[in-house]
């Protein structure tokens, strides 16, 4: 769940600065990583398999902690350790997956230009990893349109991982630039992506691919093209996959379609909901302290809101 945290945390206002794009940004406003040494022959292998154990021991450690302010501190020194480690074992899929996680959702920490090249670096390393795990993906993301959508189409059900991975990394790093239309431009090909895993698997990341479409849905009201409606039955049903224990997905639909549709009653309901849940919940419980934190932030703005 670690690469949530990038996602959610990054939502503002589209609707409040269109030229700009800042919302597209803001709106998305949504963490993982770590010990090795490439010896030689065989060893190279082992090396790489613990490393990439290490590397979802810490991703689960930060998960599972519910002081911010620590992992704040921390992980910078992890994203200087988990480059090293890819150093010695480029082409390890999970030890890039999880450095792409790792350096996408660190972003929630960081504004600007530091926060477009830990986005840059999150889509790169994800890029590669895609391309590791299947030769057809290698450079995909500059591919005509059609001709992604037919690599696109032939993915496996094993393959959810990677997959997904690229589109959260792919989000954050058109929130990052979202000041660029260029960017923005590749929201399709993002949307196409999310939605076929989301076909392939809709439970993944406790419905994860569910919230995300949520947030893509919703950038826009309806008179400029978007689909809140679609957006709000996403929502409900990554609440419902996750049992409502993820709490962040409560605080995205209420900023993302409470907002965008004026519904004050939702709006309160949804935050209210999140700061009356407990927030300790294995492997989501820094999201959902940061989930709180927002909501806090969000729900005393209400009245000024609507």
């Amino acid at each position: 769940m670690i690469s949530f945290i990038r996602y959610s945390f990054q939502y503002s206002s589209l609707r409040a600065s269109l030229p700009s794009l800042r919302g597209v940004g803001g709106r998305f406003a949504s963490l993982l990583g770590v010990v090795g040494l490439l010896l030689v022959g065989g060893c190279a292998t082992v090396t790489s398999s613990l490393t990439s154990k290490l590397a979802g021991d810490l991703a689960s450690s930060i998960m599972n902690s519910s002081d911010v302010e620590t992992i704040r501190e921390g992980v910078p020194a992890y994203l200087i350790m988990i480059d090293s480690f890819l150093r010695s074992s480029p082409d390890d899929e999970q030890l890039l997956l999880a450095a792409s996680a790792l350096n996408g959702a660190f972003s929630v920490f960081t504004q600007d230009e530091r926060t477009k090249l830990l986005a840059d670096k999150s889509l790169n390393y994800a890029l590669h990893a895609a391309c590791v795990n299947d030769a057809s993906l290698c450079d995909f993301r500059r591919l005509e349109f059609k001709v992604f959508q037919q690599r696109v189409d032939a993915a496996q059900r094993e393959q959810v991982p990677v997959m997904y991975a690229t589109a959260v990394a792919w989000t954050g790093w058109m929130q990052a630039h979202s000041d660029d239309w260029n960017a923005i431009a590749e929201l399709s090909k993002v949307k196409y992506l999310m939605n076929k895993v989301l076909s392939l698997d809709e439970t993944w990341e406790l419905g994860g691919p569910h919230l995300y479409m949520g947030g893509l849905e919703t950038i826009l009201p309806a008179s400029m093209g978007g689909q809140p409606e679609v957006g709000r039955k996403h929502f409900e049903r990554a609440i419902e996959i996750a049992a409502g224990q993820y709490l962040m997905t409560k605080v995205i639909f209420a900023e993302q379609y409470a907002k965008l549709t004026f519904d004050k009653d939702l709006y309160d309901q949804l935050l209210t909901e999140v700061l009356a849940a407990n927030p300790v919940v294995e492997g989501i419980t820094l999201t959902n302290v940061l989930a709180q934190q927002r909501a806090r932030v969000l729900l005393a703005e209400s009245d000024d809101y609507f």
